[in-house]
């Protein structure tokens, strides 16, 4: 579906006349009457019925035209964005604490590429149009845009021996740690210490407190530790783009949006 059989639709349904809305696209009727008929074929339903003078409108068509509204004039303020000045396209991403640097970085370039004239602003936690974190992060009313699969991994101080179970660091507080209860097993009971967070269990685990697991792409930046895979057991977090389904009334945001999902379709 594009802008133009979106606006071929909106100005049958305002007009109710096929020869008024063509005239004011400046088409001939049939060229008209071909768009509509592509989109019906698209959206496999009827929108309009002949009569003796114009055309009524069915259900399907009324259901669409807010709709169509809403993408065309979210269309039309892009591109006026963009041709007024290139730096207009602004958007506010919070970064939630847990994301490693890489994937900032990664974020950064992925959406420089699909939107070139973007300019971001990041901030700091939970703020701005939208969010780079986990998707346990992400609030009930939200849409998650998932981009990178992150595997856990054991993080152990450098120099501790790999045959020798690790006195471990553990995060009660985290999502995570139900999920691991398993792996640590009775040692759990008596871990070596405890942490708010995955950064602070690496922290602790950098400074030969004890082994910890936290997703690799943190484990891959925190001095101090060696990484080893996490055997016998598949875990991993999705980290992603967080947002309000009416934030993507913010034009930049709906652009970026539409081109990593179509990247990660590709």
């Amino acid at each position: 579906m594009d802008s133009r059989q979106l606006n071929a639709f909106i100005a049958v349904f305002e007009e109710r006349n096929i020869t008024a809305a063509a005239q004011r696209l400046h088409l001939s009727q049939p060229a008209l009457s071909g768009t509509i008929k592509s989109l019906e074929s698209l959206l496999g339903a009827q929108l309009f019925e002949r009569q003796a003078r114009g055309v009524s409108v069915t259900d399907a068509a009324r259901i669409l035209y807010p709709q169509a509204r809403r993408l065309v004039a979210q269309t039309e303020s892009l591109t006026r964005q963009f041709r007024q000045d290139a730096r207009v396209a602004e958007l506010r991403i919070g970064i939630e604490g847990e994301i490693a640097g890489a994937h900032i970085r990664a974020f950064v370039a992925r959406a420089r590429q699909a939107v070139p004239t973007l300019q971001l602003h990041l901030l700091e936690g939970c703020a701005g149009d939208a969010r780079l974190a986990t998707e346990d992060e992400r609030c009930e009313d939200e849409l998650f845009l998932p981009l990178w699969n992150d595997p856990y991994a054991i993080a152990s101080p450098v120099g501790a021996p790999a045959d020798v179970a690790p006195d471990w660091i553990v995060c009660p507080d985290h999502p995570s740690h139900q999920r691991l209860l398993p792996y640590y097993g009775a040692a759990a009971n008596t871990p070596a210490a405890q942490a708010a967070s995955l950064r602070l269990a690496l922290e602790l685990a950098g400074a030969g407190v004890g082994a910890c697991i936290a997703p690799r792409s943190l484990v891959d930046q925190q001095g101090g530790v060696v990484a080893r895979a996490l055997d016998g057991l598949a875990l991993s977090r999705r980290v992603g783009l967080c947002y309000a389904a009416q934030a993507l009334d913010t034009p930049a945001l709906a652009l970026l949006a539409e081109q990593l999902s179509d990247a990660i379709r590709a």
